[in-house]
């Protein structure tokens, strides 16, 4: 079975409170988008995963893919299978392409095998994975609170536009990201913003994180501010990841702009 587990953008990330676990409270919407891996689940004899493309850190019993396939293995009996993620997702970007990976695994191994495990329980056994991999079984865009992890739906018309995503290469880490921040709860509500035309949401929708990454690392600001010269509509940093993007009322080709860095680009369904 072969799937293709796609990035997510975040527009507007507010970290709202330090949690009694360590973790941090935010608000934030999850909009999905087209940059993908390509994922294959297939029987045999002996589980096995292993990735080509980017390069991914850590031991492959230790993906995510493999945490995913170790959870249902459990609970349902199932039989060794073969992982092959080809990835192109850069990682530590902020576009959370490791947690589509772990959702679309366990997607694919529930049709693969008719587990008919509910959307519900889908997104339950994603959590025990990722703050943000429950995003990726319905995989639509939402409005994400706690940790990321509860979702409601969003009123957001952004279809039909073209956005460009850069990523200059810079690996951000998330507990990197977080030691930078203090949170606070923001003076305007994001998702009535939201609501609003697009033309209003740059000064107003905006990601906490940028402060202090900005502050570390220079072309993360540059590069946004390019993509407002180019005509972006609106541009941000993604989660808490390097990558910026930037949305655009009509199709240009924004990858001629930045020969050096990954670029993906393309309609926002």
């Amino acid at each position: 079975m072969l799937v293709f587990p796609n990035a997510k953008i975040n527009i507007g990330l507010n970290i709202v409170e330090k949690r009694p676990d360590g973790f941090h409270n935010i608000e934030s919407c999850f909009y999905p988008v087209g940059w993908s891996d390509a994922l294959e689940v297939t029987l045999a004899e002996t589980f096995s995963f292993h990735s080509d493309g980017i390069a991914i850190p850590g031991n492959a019993s230790d993906n995510l893919c493999a945490k995913a396939y170790e959870l249902l293995r459990k609970d349902y009996n199932l039989p060794p299978v073969k992982i092959h993620l080809l990835k192109t997702v850069p990682i530590g970007a902020g576009l959370g392409g490791g947690s589509a990976d772990a959702a679309f695994t366990i997607k694919a191994l529930n049709q693969l095998f008719g587990l008919d495990i509910s959307v519900d329980d889908q997104e339950k056994y994603a959590r025990l994975i990722g703050s943000d991999c429950a995003f990726f079984v319905r995989n639509k865009p939402m409005y994400c609170f706690e940790k990321g992890d509860r979702f409601e739906t969003i009123d957001i018309n952004i279809a039909g536009k073209w956005i460009a995503l850069v990523n200059p290469g810079i690996h951000i880490s998330t507990v990197e990201a977080y030691s930078g921040v203090v949170a606070k709860r923001s003076t305007e509500n994001l998702r009535n913003i939201l609501r609003e035309p697009i033309k209003e949401w740059k000064g107003r929708v905006q990601n906490d994180f940028e402060a202090t990454l900005f502050e570390k690392y220079p072309l993360l600001g540059e590069v946004k501010e390019k993509l407002y010269g180019l005509g972006a509509e609106y541009a941000a940093m993604s989660g808490s990841g390097s990558t910026l993007f930037g949305i655009f009322g009509q199709e240009q080709n924004v990858k001629q702009h930045f020969p050096e860095f990954r670029v993906w680009q393309g309609f926002l369904k």
